[in-house]
């Protein structure tokens, strides 16, 4: 199984809004500029979290992108889900129907078990977390500033 795009580039988006979150709206050309994407491409990926209540849209010369909820709110399952859709690796694992096999199917166990650990991993990271570790992260890569 591969992320798409859609799903690594809203996780970016959602970090540098929770980044930039109590600043007031952001233009998603700013967060294009910042995050080296698309600003087209950025743009299709606002209405499925708007629709999921995790981003929303406030027009007007002021207007932009803040975030739905506090970031602590918000975690990376729920970016992920409402990008991809459910964390499900095979039909039979959400939709035991779609298989006759179900009951003695050990791969469909395998399945299960590897899609619930992947949703308890992306379910255990807040949007606060991630913006909290981004910042540590360029300042460990900021060169020293240092005189002699």
């Amino acid at each position: 199984m591969k992320l798409s795009t859609k799903g690594r580039y809203g996780v970016r988006l959602m970090i540098d809004l929770a980044a930039h979150y109590g600043e007031g709206p952001v233009l998603l050309r700013d967060i294009a500029k910042r995050e080296e994407i698309s600003e087209k491409y950025l743009s299709n990926l606002v209405n499925p979290l708007k629709a999921m209540g995790l981003l929303e849209a406030t027009r007007g010369v002021y207007g932009g992108y803040v975030l739905g909820k506090a970031p602590a709110g918000i975690t990376m399952k729920e970016i992920v889900e409402a990008l991809e859709g459910p964390l499900c690796l095979v039909d039979c694992v959400e939709k035991p129907a779609a298989c006759s096999r179900v009951s003695f199917c050990i791969a469909r166990d395998l399945w299960s078990e590897a899609a619930a650990g992947m949703a308890r991993i992306l379910g255990k990271y807040t949007l606060a977390d991630m913006a909290r570790r981004q910042k540590e992260k360029r300042e460990n890569l900021a060169p020293d500033n240092y005189t002699i």
